[in-house]
């Protein structure tokens, strides 16, 4: 791959990674919600399952499920299904912060409300029904391993490539999540937060119905 190449596949995956989506969502709601520990599993989650969805496109599983309208069809309907359910659960949650002097302003918790958690296999597998995930996986594999010649090296650096990309943005939007997160305790910031961010996932099932 030439350094010409390289230079746009950085700026492509740049553009990708850190614009807003699903994941990006996700890891500030867990963060702000949960604090950092308990995002950094899924922040971990979504370059794991993007890269075995990066590697399923290259061997492919792209071609397929782009040229069999049937499996499209499905993973368009598990992605629109997946984040409404996840747009309800994050609506749903209460959860009390427990700062410094036992205090707290967010109402009590309780064992039967919705909470929001994801595990590390939920993570992986959310890259699956996520259609950023797989336009972005297309698109390279279109874009980035099939042209030129060694298309097994190509597609090892997008994958490396994208593996930091994919950590790295989570994680920061993790962060900003995570600073929030006592500004958030007072009053009911963090119900309309929460309310906020399950809109984007809305308006996500909302685009995916258009692609």
């Amino acid at each position: 791959m030439s350094w010409q190449e390289f230079t746009a596949l950085f700026v492509f995956c740049t553009a990708m990674s850190f614009s807003p989506g699903p994941n990006t969502t996700l890891a500030t709601a867990l963060a702000a919600n949960h604090g950092l520990k308990r995002a950094l599993p899924f922040c971990l989650a979504v370059p794991a399952g993007w890269t075995l969805l990066m590697l399923a496109c290259g061997l492919g599983l792209g071609a397929l499920i782009t040229g069999v309208p049937a499996l499209r069809l499905a993973v368009k309907v598990a992605g629109i299904g997946y984040m409404l359910w996840l747009a309800f659960k994050l609506i749903g949650v209460r959860f009390q912060l427990n700062p410094p002097g036992g205090k707290t302003s967010l109402p009590p918790f309780k064992e039967n409300t919705p909470q929001m958690n994801i595990s590390f296999v939920q993570g992986v597998l959310l890259q699956f029904v996520n259609i950023k995930a797989w336009l972005l996986a297309l698109t390279l594999a279109a874009g980035w391993v099939a042209p030129g010649t060694n298309p097994g090296e190509r597609l090892a650096i997008v994958c490396v490539t994208m593996v930091g990309f994919a950590f790295s943005s989570n994680f920061t939007y993790a962060l900003v999540g995570s600073a929030l997160r006592q500004w958030l305790g007072q009053g009911s910031r963090l119900a309309w937060f929460n309310r906020a961010l399950a809109c984007v996932l809305i308006a996500t099932a909302a685009w995916m119905v258009t692609v």
